[in-house]
């Protein structure tokens, strides 16, 4: 899987693709992950990639060049499955998506900043637009590394353990269930006595009925 990720502030994400699940993915040749700077795309003598909207609204936007240039210049060099951009507005991301996206290829997101961007970008360019939550961030750096976190993690081979990520939570349309390590008791607090008991059956039922009470508790929007 390659990722290309479009950023105006590419040291603002390169940390996190230099550690844990996404760098071992890298190592063993499972994903690519390559920063693209827009300043690098503009022919602007400051390298200046926004500017004032039409209609005087306040902030600054993403100008179209900068952002045609360097997805045509992606395109030009291989087919992309979906051109992505983070937006507050986008379609909400969960866990049925990411599992979508790490069955892709090749993908380009392309972080959000300022104001926005020039909307033509999104009429003409863009595939699909995911939002992380309802919020706005500072820009779209830090849901793109969410997005290609969450997607990469699912690659075979990625995780050593792959039934681990079959039963995170939302895999199942559920929340996790509660999971204890040793020791068995500490400071009187004691693990479940089932999940002692070897009986394999009664954990999975156990884990079963205390992920459903969690969901419903917790999460009864996803029931």
């Amino acid at each position: 899987m390659r990722i290309d990720i479009l950023t105006v502030l590419p040291e603002m994400i390169d940390g996190m693709l230099h550690c844990s699940i996404l760098q071992r993915a890298r190592d063993k040749g499972l994903a690519e992950i390559h920063l693209h700077s827009l300043r690098d795309y503009t022919t602007n003598k400051w390298r200046r990639v926004d500017d004032y909207p039409f209609g005087g609204e306040a902030g600054m936007v993403i100008q179209i060049e900068p952002v045609d240039r360097s997805i045509s210049k992606l395109t030009a060099e291989r087919d992309y499955d979906e051109i992505i951009y983070t937006s507050p507005d986008g379609e909400p991301f969960n866990q049925p998506m990411a599992n979508s996206l790490s069955m892709l290829q090749n993908i380009i997101i392309l972080c959000g900043h300022y104001k926005g961007i020039d909307y033509r970008i999104r009429e003409h360019l863009i595939t699909k637009e995911i939002s992380i939550g309802d919020y706005v961030l500072t820009g779209g750096e830090l849901a793109a590394a969410v997005i290609a976190d969450a997607a990469v993690r699912l690659i075979p081979g990625v995780i050593g353990d792959e039934q681990s990520a079959l039963s995170d939570s939302f895999q199942d349309g559920l929340l996790a269930p509660p999971v204890y390590t040793r020791p068995a008791t500490y400071k009187g607090w004691n693990v479940p006595e089932i999940l002692l008991s070897g009986h394999e059956r009664k954990i999975q039922e156990w884990r079963l009925q205390q992920a459903q009470e969690r969901t419903e508790r917790l999460r009864p929007d996803m029931l």
